[in-house]
């Protein structure tokens, strides 16, 4: 009798813990932007890895939220002609949080894999920085290297904003608790500004007054190698029309740790698991 009612007590939570998943990821982070001729590259793509948690709604409806940790960068430098003319850089550390709801194609109690597409809200925090030539970091926005913030109607633009993740992946249960996959997903931003890079060149003797010579320095840095004056105030220094965005690509991994673990609270033999049913048991007849 005991054992039963121990076992009614925690029932409630076991439908709730065995559909709720543990998650990790981990691969590379690439921008996409002014200061990059690809879309998609890995030589200039960083390290980025993401914690979250998953939970199953059905077997293909699924809500999932991650906090990510990347770093992004791209240099002129690898560019073309114009743009190693200009000779600009940028690195920005990435705190991204992720809200998405996930749609898996095949269900996980018939099959061991799945496709499957995602899509949702997030916020992001940046803050682009770049080095003189001299080694030292400087952080861009506090330069306002296009005039914003001392320039008439031009605001310095916000490092926390909000973002839309969407992408695509693949599942592949190992066994009932435990899954890996791949995963790409791409950041469609609101801002110009994750480098820093938008609009048209500011006056140079308004951003010396303003902000001072390493303003004027970091601004524009074809100096560096030779490609000219700094250029006339209103001259194309980015493209504003076109929004910057970053990407994930990364393997997956995500576990139901509490599964059997109402049985052994109530002291009931867990017994082997079976390899035919993947999924969740207690969304086992639902469907979407």
């Amino acid at each position: 009798m005991k054992k039963i009612l121990m076992l009614l007590s925690v029932l409630p939570i076991t439908v709730v813990a065995q559909n709720f998943h543990f998650a990790v990821r981990l691969g590379i982070a690439g921008y996409q932007g002014d200061l990059k001729l690809h879309g998609i590259t890995l030589s200039q793509s960083r390290l980025a890895c993401s914690v979250g948690a998953q939970y199953d709604f059905s077997q293909h409806i699924t809500a999932r939220s991650y906090l990510s940790f990347a770093s992004l960068h791209a240099d002129d430098k690898k560019g073309n002609t114009s743009m190693r003319a200009r000779n600009l850089n940028f690195t920005s550390n990435i705190l991204d949080w992720e809200l998405s709801g996930q749609y898996s194609i095949l269900n996980l109690n018939e099959h061991w894999w799945t496709p499957y597409f995602f899509g949702g809200v997030g916020i992001f925090h940046f803050n682009p920085y770049t080095k003189d030539i001299a080694g030292k970091k400087y952080f861009l926005r506090p330069l306002s290297t296009e005039g914003e913030g001392f320039i008439a109607g031009d605001k310095e633009y916000n490092l926390t904003q909000f973002s839309l993740p969407f992408g695509i992946g693949a599942v592949y249960s190992l066994n009932e608790d435990m899954r890996i996959g791949i995963e790409f997903g791409y950041r469609k931003l609101f801002t110009d500004y994750l480098d820093d890079v938008s609009k048209t060149y500011v006056d140079q003797t308004a951003l010396l007054n303003a902000r001072g010579q390493k303003a004027v320095d970091l601004a524009y840095r074809g100096y560096e190698v030779n490609a000219g004056p700094y250029p006339a105030a209103g001259a194309q220094r980015g493209n504003s029309p076109h929004k910057d965005g970053y990407y994930f690509i990364q393997l997956t991994y995500t576990v139901r740790y509490f599964f059997d673990k109402y049985k052994q609270i109530a002291g009931i033999a867990a017994g082997p698991k079976s390899r035919k049913k993947v999924g969740c048991p207690a969304t086992k007849n639902i469907s979407y």
